[in-house]
């Protein structure tokens, strides 16, 4: 791994509040480095948010004294060497040098030791990757690379720092989402270390695992690399849904890209690339990418070699519905809340919607139904994951799959339900209106007049209550 020196010159926009006090800093004696994620940014034109500090020649204490009139200070950090700084509104991290020690299993066995007399490479080599390992001296705005990080991150390069990274197992889940994000490769070396740390997976908490996974479904840029990564360190086996999709075969008339895993990776990059997804939250984004990753799961159990269209072919009937259940339990083990896996499972359910219209088109009762059973999912977010299916068989493009998805994005926003499922018109006041009193009977009344409403029987309120007469009055005659 390199150790010389390398430096370039970079100009990053340090907020006033933070330059403040690192000129207090410095002038105190200390020699303050901008260091991690924000370095890394701003090398790949991204405007950087978090902004941390690494201080030499300084302890926490005189840290904490000199930045104490500039703003609200606190070592709740303190067993890792960190001081907090709130000014301006904004949180900054003020670390020393520190020396950690293994003392126990897992991403918190470590013994935290202060050292401010360590050099600047000795420092760098305990951080993760080489690209974050990067350091900003903002006195004379250049980057500081120790470790060969500023030639990684031109390669695309995901390489260790330093032999301390086989400390942390969450290193290896980190590196699935740095890869996403940034559209990394693993090194082959620190793919043979992420591959010896798989006994430690066991170790991660639950929350500490989703929140990795969660980066990678709302931030990446690249998401095929991150799951390249996951399979290249082994640690597909710790998700045992997707590794059965690894060389499950599919019909190479429909699916010239090869197997499962490679549509998954193929259909993933699609949906950021391809559609409105970057357009969306956060919520949104996590959701339909986790979706279209999970949304063939089915075929493991679904999939077999049989007779279709008078040819044999390999046929996975029903993995739409299989699937389901699969991405449950793949998701609880991840750690996701149950709002995301309540739509995530509504969207793989009904991710083959239009496949049951070959020679026709889905009616407005049945795009209502629809949008009632994806709930609270939407019919916009399906259209998202089903162009992202329909794209991820290159070179395969169907014309009449793209008209039908066309049809279907048009029709639910001429019904007004692309982005949820259509309210109730008839509500109980309007039953106690026409003189009812409320007893068990609503119930049934106000279901029956929902489907019917769905069926188009009505489509306002003045519509509701001639039905509801009607309903009534039939109802008084059949007594």
């Amino acid at each position: 791994m390199p150790t010389s020196l390398v430096t370039r010159p970079i100009e990053i926009d340090i907020p006033q509040g933070l330059s403040k006090a690192m000129s207090a800093l410095q002038k105190s004696g200390g020699q303050c480095r901008v260091v991690g994620g924000c370095v890394r940014d701003a090398l790949l034109d991204i405007r950087p948010h978090d902004f941390d500090i690494e201080v030499y020649g300084l302890d926490l204490s005189s840290i904490q004294s000199i930045l104490k009139p500039l703003g609200k200070t606190s070592l709740v950090g303190k067993s890792f060497c960190v001081v907090k700084f709130w000014i301006d509104g904004k949180e900054y991290d003020f670390s020393i040098p520190r020396m950690e020690t293994k003392s126990g299993s897992g991403h918190r066995g470590f013994t935290v030791h202060p050292d401010t007399e360590m050099d600047e490479l000795t420092a760098l080599k305990r951080r993760d990757f080489t690209i974050n390992a990067l350091m900003y001296d903002p006195v004379k705005g250049i980057v500081i690379d120790h470790v060969g990080g500023l030639e990684d991150l031109e390669k695309k390069s995901l390489k260790h720092a330093g032999q301390a990274f086989n400390e942390d197992p969450l290193r290896v889940l980190r590196a699935v989402q740095f890869a996403g994000r940034y559209g990394l490769s693993l090194d082959p070396d620190t793919a043979k270390i992420c591959y010896d740390m798989k006994r430690e997976f066991w170790t991660l908490p639950k929350e500490r695992i989703w929140g990795e996974w969660q980066k990678w479904a709302t931030k990446s840029q690249k998401p095929s690399c991150g799951l390249d990564v996951l399979e290249k360190s082994g640690w597909i086996a710790f998700f045992p849904e997707l590794n059965s999709l690894v060389r499950l075969p599919q019909e190479p008339e429909w699916h010239p890209e090869g197997d499962v895993w490679t549509h998954i990776k193929h259909c993933v990059d699609a949906l950021v690339e391809k559609t409105s997804w970057t357009e969306k939250d956060e919520s949104a984004r996590c959701i339909l990418l986790l979706a279209v990753l999970m949304h063939d799961l089915g075929k493991a159990r679904c999939t077999r070699y049989a007779m279709k269209n008078e040819k044999l072919r390999w046929i996975s009937p029903g993995h739409d519905q299989a699937g389901v259940d699969l991405s449950e339990r793949l998701l609880r083990r991840m750690g996701a809340p149950n709002s995301v896996i309540q739509c995530v499972g509504k969207l793989i359910a009904n991710h083959h919607f239009l496949n049951a219209f070959k020679t026709e088109s889905p009616s407005s009762s049945s795009m209502r139904r629809l949008a009632r059973r994806l709930s609270p999912a939407t019919i916009e977010d399906l259209e998202l994951v089903m162009r992202a299916d329909h794209l991820g068989r290159p070179p395969l493009v169907s014309e009449k799959q793209k008209a039908r998805l066309a049809f279907f994005a048009e029709k639910a926003e001429e019904l007004s339900i692309e982005n949820a499922a259509p309210d109730t018109i008839l509500k109980g006041r309007h039953l106690i209106e026409t003189g009812l009193e409320p007893n068990t009977s609503f119930k049934a009344i106000l279901s029956q007049a929902y489907e019917e409403q769905l069926d188009g029987a009505f489509h306002d309120l003045e519509g509701a209550k001639i039905w509801l007469n009607t309903y009534l009055g039939n109802k008084d005659n059949n007594s």
